[in-house]
């Protein structure tokens, strides 16, 4: 688009059905450049990534020739289809329905990118429902907890 320019930095978080532990470390670093392919293939730029085994949080960069909900669901299908096809799990391999789409601006960007980065260390001290809680809170989004996520108690 001629004459357009933007710099959205989204941070982007979603789950894994069942909220189960389903995704490998020694996959780990596959699955990021897998996703990480699908955010270049449609002209994104992805910043950072990490998937615990529950759930992946990436910070990318959005044009405006790209829907938040059409990145998400190409990730999501893509990446399920891929893990699928490479029998990491026994059965079958979904994301749960729905995200999370937090907004930064440029001055933020290295530190949300440590925060994905250091996800490990970070989810020693708070649980996965409690950190997404948070974000909703931080960002003042109006929600009803029936429907965040499915959580495993």
């Amino acid at each position: 688009m001629a004459n357009t320019y933007t710099q959205i930095y989204i941070q982007i978080v979603f789950a894994v059905k069942g909220r189960q532990n389903l995704i490998p470390k020694q996959h780990r670093k596959e699955l990021h450049q897998f996703i990480n392919g699908i955010v270049s293939n449609r002209g994104q730029k992805l910043f950072a990534i990490f998937a615990m085994p529950d759930h992946v949080h990436l910070l990318v960069s959005i044009g405006p020739n790209v829907l938040i909900s059409d990145l998400v669901r190409d990730i999501k299908a893509g990446s399920s289809k891929f893990i699928n096809d490479k029998s990491w799990i026994m059965g079958k391999f979904n994301w749960q329905e729905g995200y999370g789409a937090f907004s930064y601006s440029k001055s933020s960007i290295n530190s949300v990118v440590q925060y994905i980065l250091n996800q490990e260390e970070h989810h020693q001290k708070k649980t996965f429902k409690e950190e997404y809680l948070d974000f909703l809170n931080k960002f003042e989004i109006d929600y009803d907890e029936k429907y965040v996520f499915e959580w495993i108690e």
